[in-house]
């Protein structure tokens, strides 16, 4: 068994000729000079209390980690690169007669590690960052993109056999010989309805899990099941939540957040560009020193705009910040979004966003009927006024009528009512109007102009995600260990934009961060 004893550390004069082979300016090297990775010890190390067998050096195992997302290694190409790579044996600080770890452990680590302790981690190097005085609170550029789950998606037939399949998995510690049938009924479901049409294969699918699903929903209550490990139990659990939500979907053919996959069931159907399976991993960006400073996951369909608040939410948790602005793409333009970024008692950001294009009215606009303070009631601009409202569908503002007798001998029925045949005017006052309007007239302002101009450089950072670094992908499976995986991207290109700010070419001049720093120091 390898453990951190068995590493043996650079000592002279080894030491010395493996900084003659590399060079000073290798990215490496100056990683080692600039970043604590020390610091990140005690969040490392809390993945192993508790636990009697001596792991690895959790540093070393970090820096293997950053190695492989860097180059785009899997776990054997990273450990076969350290053998020979003289660089990565300078930056994990070990001999060239250490013992490797098998590639495996790497598995093990990043599953004790978990998206919550990478998440620490992510947090503790910008707090770095910031101690250096490259993370300023002026602006953040917030966007996403899109990532394509690691699955096949099957057809509807194939998803409930699926989920048939892996619930009578997690059933069978607590009902072997009901599980023996229910597989016999099954194959038997397979063979009769091999010729018949894909509606009726489906059905006897769905009939069949519906009656596993009647007996096994009371498994958790009998004493065979406090009796299990949590590990099976957790298993049983977790197929029963996904068996009930697949027969939902079934129930409700309309519904929006349909599962997709019974070995994915975070993974949903979204629009990015066009359709895809998978997740969206949505970012927000330091725009000055163009740092990741939070990051999230969400499933393919989820509220991109409104990640927005969580964002930096986190990043001012973490770091007790205070961000001034924000500039997000269109799906922020939200009226309870807008209105939640810009409260005075919450976030009270200045928000920078592209106002979606409205069509141009040829009658009179809602803006031009007035409501009463009670609310109730509104005045149409001939001096009608009508009682008669409700709110409207999405539930963003109240819809009032006027009757038909108001509308037929108004003076002013030209300009109020678009069709000639049309009766009566309906007109929807808008809760979040004056967050709309500001959104509006911030956008005529040179510092909006000015804003956008800065908002290219997410989209450049996002392309490095994807290209370098290979995030188009999902490594894994569930929305824990993506949001796991963009975490550890996220940190890579951190640590490389560290780097870069710090080793500057001084050519950048006197406008650049690091600059700054210079003269800070």
């Amino acid at each position: 068994m390898l453990t951190s004893a068995s590493l043996i550390p650079l000592v002279d004069p080894e030491l010395q000729l493996f900084r003659d082979v590399v060079p000073e300016d290798h990215f490496l090297r100056r990683l080692l000079q600039v970043v604590d990775f020390e610091g990140f010890r005690p969040i490392l190390e809390s993945a192993y209390r508790g636990f009697g067998r001596p792991p690895l050096d959790s540093v070393f195992m970090m820096k293997l980690e950053l190695l492989a997302r860097q180059h785009r290694l899997s776990d054997r190409e990273v450990i076969a690169a350290v053998r020979f790579n003289i660089a990565f044996r300078l930056f994990l600080g070990i001999s060239l007669k250490s013992p490797l770890p098998h590639h495996t452990l790497l598995t093990y680590f990043r599953q004790r590690l978990g998206a919550q302790r990478v998440q620490q981690v992510f947090d503790a190097l910008v707090g770095q960052a910031r101690g250096l005085g490259l993370v300023k609170d002026r602006l953040r550029l917030k966007d996403a993109t899109h990532i394509i789950a690691n699955i096949a998606v099957p057809s509807t037939i194939r998803l409930v056999a699926e989920v048939r399949d892996q619930l009578l998995e997690a059933l069978r510690p607590f009902a072997a010989e009901r599980v023996t049938e229910e597989e016999e009924r099954s194959e038997r479901i397979r063979l009769a309805t091999e010729d018949a049409k894909d509606e009726e294969r489906l059905v006897q699918r769905v009939s069949q899990l519906r009656g596993v699903l009647a007996w096994a929903d009371d498994v958790p209550q009998q004493a065979c099941f406090a009796a299990a490990g949590v590990g099976v139990r957790e298993k049983l659990l977790a197929a029963l939540t996904l068996a009930h939500k697949v027969l939902a979907d079934r129930d409700d053919p309309e519904a929006g957040d349909k599962v997709i996959s019974a070995h994915d069931a975070d993974a949903r159907r979204g629009m990015h560009g066009d359709y895809y399976e998978g997740y969206l991993l949505d970012v927000a960006m330091d725009a000055d020193s163009e740092l990741l400073t939070a990051m999230n996951v969400l499933p393919a369909n989820g509220n991109e705009g409104a990640d927005a608040v969580h964002l930096i939410q986190q990043e001012e948790q973490a770091h007790g910040n205070d961000v001034q602005a924000v500039s997000i793409d269109g799906a922020g333009y939200r009226g309870e979004l807008l209105r939640e970024l810009t409260d005075p008692q919450g976030l009270n950001l200045e928000v920078f966003v592209p106002p979606a294009e409205r069509i141009p009215l040829t009658v009179f606009g809602p803006d031009q009927f007035v409501l009463h303070e009670d609310g109730k009631t509104l005045t149409c601009p001939a001096g009608q006024t009508t009682r008669n409202h409700q709110r409207n569908r999405i539930d963003t503002g109240v819809t009032f009528r006027f009757s038909k007798k108001q509308c037929s001998s108004c003076p002013l029925r030209k300009e109020c009512l678009e069709k000639e045949t049309t009766q009566y005017r309906s007109v929807c006052k808008n809760d979040y109007q004056a967050e709309y309007e500001a959104a509006q007239a911030k956008a005529k302002t040179p510092a909006y102009a000015a804003t956008r101009k800065e908002h290219s450089a997410i989209e450049r950072k996002l392309s490095e995600l994807v290209r370098r670094h290979d995030m188009r992908h999902a490594r894994y499976r569930g929305l824990v260990k993506v949001l796991a995986q963009g975490l550890m991207t996220g940190l890579v290109v951190n640590l490389k934009r560290i780097v870069r700010l710090l080793f500057a070419p001084e050519q950048m001049g006197k406008g650049t961060v690091r600059a700054e720093v210079v003269a800070e120091s």
